[in-house]
């Protein structure tokens, strides 16, 4: 919670309608996402240099998170450094492209890292068939050749046939580990990991091509457990492989997104968001169950001003 205060309000992924712009370059009326994170004491350099996402952990509070409450109220402030308007078009799914903008930043990074040499990925592996995998498949879509999400549910499911509407090959982790994934179908160029799985972050080196890269994005807690540290050095070194850990993602990964939102399929987005619940209902968007992948809590209607 903020200092000082015993509770902390949810929510970092939203969209909202300025009310009041109070000088500053939006107007009243305009659709806007907010960006999630904030100077905790004063900016520090990387807010100065505008790499907030940058910022270790320590040097920035997050809204809905840590340290700032969030965005689940009738009306919230911000400075307008930290609103990115988006269409008007847009507006019912604006809550999507904070996630979305999480795997912009990653993806980029992982580009950077093999910036070298020349890189042409042709496969890609997405760990996790949660909303985060899901639109991660969906980004991905137009980069990669063959695209495959790794999870752990069996079939019937929502969230396999929407991996596979979008061209994707799901694999079942209770049948083929990530580590054996590359005989069970091809070495990968790149993996997403979304799991937050720790021995998932080793098995991705193994996972990986030649030259290949793996961002990880799941945040676990302490684990310890045995692995071939002497093996996995190699395949390191001798294929030239690389991980890259992301997490948060900066103003311009959020317009990365909106762009990448405005070309989703409509029925994709439809499959995905499994309700939209009234603050009468907020409970409901808090499901935990086989049939709900991703939820919101819509505050008022948006009215084209």
């Amino acid at each position: 919670a903020p200092a000082g205060e015993d509770h902390l309000v949810l929510g970092h992924e939203a969209v909202g309608v300025v009310e009041d712009p109070n000088d500053t370059p939006f107007e009243a009326g305009d659709v806007v996402v907010p960006t999630v994170r904030r100077p905790p004491n004063g900016a520090n350099e990387y807010f100065a240099r505008g790499e907030p996402d940058m910022a270790p952990d320590g040097e920035y509070h997050e809204r809905g998170i840590v340290g700032a409450h969030g965005f689940m109220a009738e009306f919230f402030t911000s400075p307008a450094e930290f609103l990115v308007e988006i269409p008007t078009a847009l507006a019912e799914w604006g809550f999507l492209v904070e996630p979305v903008s999480i795997a912009e930043k990653a993806i980029e990074h992982a580009y950077a890292s093999r910036s070298a040499f020349h890189w042409e990925p042709e496969s890609a592996l997405v760990l996790g068939n949660g909303s985060l995998g899901l639109l991660t498949v969906a980004t991905l879509d137009d980069a990669f050749d063959r695209i495959y999400c790794l999870g752990r549910r069996e079939r019937p499911d929502p969230t396999i046939d929407i991996i596979e509407s979008l061209g994707a090959t799901y694999v079942n982790s209770n049948q083929t580990a990530v580590s054996d994934v590359s005989d069970a179908h091809e070495p990968m160029d790149f993996v997403f990991e979304a799991t937050g799985y720790a021995p998932h972050a080793f098995e991705t080196i193994e996972a990986l091509a030649p030259n290949g890269v793996g961002a990880l994005l799941g945040v676990p807690s302490d684990w310890e457990f045995e692995i071939d540290g002497g093996r996995l050095h190699r395949e390191f070194v001798l294929h030239n492989k690389a991980l890259v850990g992301s997490v948060n993602s900066g103003y311009e990964h959020f317009e990365a997104a909106v762009d990448s939102l405005s070309q989703f399929e409509p029925e994709f987005i439809d499959d995905l968001v499994t309700g939209v619940y009234g603050l009468d209902d907020f409970e409901a968007a808090f499901a935990d169950d086989d049939t709900t992948i991703k939820t919101a809590i819509e505050f008022d209607t948006y009215e084209e001003r």
